[in-house]
């Protein structure tokens, strides 16, 4: 196993080498809840909101976990607590945010398909930021300030026009994005902002794209930025904040994500002159590392070629394999004492030919095998869906030696609850 999964609280210890989260045997986890699930480090997740918090220390941060990557309740008042702020993309993030308990004075929200009744909300509560990201948006949020009688505070994403070399589905950083706006339509829209009633400026957001693992397309992005940011100074309009977004990458095969401390000692360098704050947006960067998908060998089976192990995890629990055809280190719970392994492809129960959670996986089964789908905190359970009927699985938080469930395995009524058969 790859020593970076050491350092999120997966190991073997001497004792019992069967797979641990924190002190918590995967075995008596699975023994307990039933699989699939998703295993949660609270250790690993903290370890990773306070790497951004001392890395940036210098630029006054708020960082605003992205709330898509896992909306459970107890993750985001975890988060809450440690004073993160909060990205959100809808009024239902919004509503997560604060009953989770976090301060709508620290909410960013993005996303291109704000509804009035995701306006209304967000300025009722009294959010920090919207980020503005067309022409119209910018108009429907003056008329709904008006209406509601306060001014809506807007920063205006723009598309740097930066590759961020990630795979196309998560890249948002060019022209041809449905994100954002160029820079020379963020100078209008911000000048445009600036002689509205009902608007109030107070920063600037960027963000490129997602599972980024070098730190040159973010730095290309920042001076693009500050190039904006010094024009918009000599048209009149000061700051409050620089948003640069989120998208650091982290580890599921062999990538090498940039330690932040180097960001930040490059940001040093650009944004001695800003006098305002920094914001960052991380989501994958804080979860991803910190869960596992634990899943049951149900059937071996040959066919032409190669062997299939048949899980009872499925596309419809971990989407990212099938959507992007992206990587997740697969190891056993408890490894064989045997010398010969097969390669083997993991498929789920799904009644579709791209439900494939990894591909040509050297391992050792035996049907009924317990395996974990490591690097599965981000995009999972947020992601996950009730297809072919399937009652999407319990999430547990493991704190030392204690594991707590924080969300409740789904039942067949909660598949039909709210649905009425009619006549």
């Amino acid at each position: 196993m790859n020593d970076t999964f050491l350092s999120f609280g997966l190991h073997r210890p001497p004792s019992d080498p069967s797979l641990h989260l924190e002190a918590v045997s995967l075995n008596a986890v699975a023994r307990d809840y039933g699989t699939p699930c998703f295993v949660y480090s609270k250790a690993a997740i903290l370890a990773a909101y306070q790497e951004y918090c001392h890395a940036f220390q210098g630029f006054s941060p708020l960082i605003c976990y992205a709330v898509k990557a896992n909306a459970n309740l107890a993750i985001l008042r975890l988060l809450a607590r440690q004073g993160a702020g909060f990205d959100i993309v809808s009024g239902g993030e919004l509503y997560r945010v604060l009953k989770a308990g976090g301060e709508a004075q620290k909410v960013v929200f993005s996303g291109v398909g704000k509804s009035i009744k995701d306006m209304d909300e967000a300025l009722m509560a009294g959010i920090l930021c919207f980020n503005v990201e067309s022409s119209a948006e910018l108009r429907r949020l003056a008329e709904r300030a008006q209406v509601l009688g306060v001014r809506a505070p807007i920063s205006v994403r723009v598309n740097p026009e930066v590759d961020a070399q990630t795979h196309p589905y998560i890249a948002t950083g060019l022209r041809s994005s449905k994100f954002g706006v160029d820079a020379a339509t963020a100078r209008r829209l911000y000048r445009e902002a600036a002689d509205s009633a009902y608007l109030r400026v107070v920063g600037i957001d960027c963000h490129i794209g997602s599972q980024i693992t070098t730190l040159e397309p973010f730095l290309e992005a920042t001076d693009k930025i500050l190039e904006l940011v010094h024009q918009l100074e000599q048209d009149g309009i000061s700051l409050d904040h620089i948003d640069l977004g989120g998208g650091v990458g982290i580890h599921y095969q062999n990538e090498t994500p940039p330690a932040l401390i180097n960001y930040a000692l490059a940001l040093s360098q650009r944004l001695h002159d800003f006098k305002g704050r920094l914001l960052f947006e991380p989501g994958r960067r804080i979860v991803g590392n910190a869960g596992v998908l634990l899943t049951r060998v149900e059937y071996l089976k040959d066919i032409p070629d190669r062997q299939l192990a048949i899980v009872d995890a499925g596309m419809n629990d971990l989407m990212r394999p099938s959507l992007y055809h992206a990587w997740h280190d697969i190891v056993a719970v408890e490894e064989r004492s045997v010398t010969t392994s097969s390669l083997v492809d993991v498929v789920g129960p799904v009644c579709e030919s791209s439900d494939i959670l990894g591909t040509q996986r050297n391992l050792a089964l035996e049907q009924g095998d317990l395996l974990a789908i490591l690097s599965a905190g981000a995009y999972g359970s947020s992601m996950g869906s009730q297809y072919n009927a399937r009652p999407k699985p319990p999430e547990l938080l493991v704190d030392g030696d204690t594991v707590t469930l924080i969300r409740q395995r789904e039942t067949y009524d909660d598949l039909i609850r709210h649905e009425n058969v009619g006549d």
